[in-house]
């Protein structure tokens, strides 16, 4: 348990993403697909509620004791905030208000970032865009972490570690592998959350702030529904670099976990990805999946095969703009 990981590289390989190809294949199959893309009209309506749920709950820690407040951030606040930022990924396909709408859909994707306690949807967007386009393109997709993770994050205690550091690295691996100019929507995001946090600050004291801040971090690293970052792209099996995962904890993530079928269809809402694996099973149900994210986790610091390294990574010719 204690041997470092056998890899010192990632997977380069030369051939394109298989969801292209396969999206094709699907539709031209089973057109009636494309009745499933376009917006969730329950999205908007379970979002509010999740917001409701977290101001309330920041006035009930208010007055707790810190080993409480630091308690309900990890075990409910951390689960629902996290939750949220997979509604924000829905939200970054347009699917709240549809893609004619796509500014309100920004905006909403602000007022989903209200709990968490940090500006994020937007940041999020611009970047997420780039890992369904450009999967695993080096350079381009930063959800791939780079070569010194995978050299120095490479031992059971490390990968702990690493795990519980993500938070940090999803923050940072952009602004070295891939920086990007800030955006006015950047701004106002940054801009309405600090108001936001402020005036909670101003009502109820700093409690509520670390419940908001501090569980969605600890929910965002060593966490059991952080396993889907570990799950959906790490190669646990050579020559796949996505996998689903079906499992019960998808109910409360906005079904992420059917992550094939998602980059398949990114313009399916979450909600509606279990009907594109009914309808064209032949193409999903021989692949591998995932059974259980806890799983995920525990395989991902023990076994020696896997750690940053295991990536799938490409080549893409295209212009980067300086």
């Amino acid at each position: 348990m204690g041997n470092r990981v056998s890899r010192d590289d990632f997977e380069w390989v030369y051939t394109d993403q298989p969801h292209t190809e396969r999206r094709k294949e699907i539709l031209a199959k089973y057109p009636e697909i494309k009745k499933l893309m376009g917006p969730d009209p329950q999205l908007k309506w379970v979002v509010s509620l999740m917001v409701l749920i977290q101001l309330v709950a920041c006035y009930l820690v208010k007055d707790l004791p810190w080993k409480w407040v630091f308690f309900w951030a990890y075990a409910f606040g951390g689960c629902l905030n996290h939750s949220m930022t997979l509604a924000i990924h829905d939200i970054s396909h347009n699917v709240a208000f549809g893609n004619r709408e796509a500014k309100w859909n920004r905006f909403f994707g602000m007022f989903a970032n209200l709990p968490i306690g940090f500006p994020y949807a937007t940041s999020f967007k611009k970047y997420h865009v780039d890992h369904h386009r450009y999967l695993a393109g080096d350079g381009l997709d930063v959800d791939v972490p780079t070569a010194f993770e995978g050299r120095f994050f490479s031992s059971p205690p490390r990968k702990l570690l690493w795990l519980f550091l993500q938070p940090f690295f999803y923050v940072l691996r952009p602004l070295y592998v891939n920086p990007k100019p800030i955006t006015s929507m950047e701004v106002i995001n940054t801009g309405v959350q600090l108001a936001y946090d402020l005036l909670i600050y101003l009502m109820w004291g700093p409690k509520p702030i670390f419940y908001m801040i501090v569980g969605s971090i600890l929910a965002m690293g060593l966490h059991p529904l952080a396993g889907h970052f570990i799950a959906e792209h790490y190669m646990y099996l050579k020559g796949y670099d996505t996998f689903s995962y079906y499992g019960p904890l998808n109910w409360l993530t906005f079904n992420v976990g059917y992550h094939m079928e998602h980059h398949d269809f990114p313009s399916i809402p979450g909600s509606k990805l279990p009907l594109v694996k009914k309808i064209a099973a032949e193409y999903y149900d021989h692949l591998p999946y995932h059974t259980s994210w806890v799983c995920v986790l525990w395989d991902f610091i023990f076994c020696d095969s896997l750690g940053p390294f295991a990536r799938v990574k490409r080549k893409y010719k295209v212009a980067k703009v300086e």
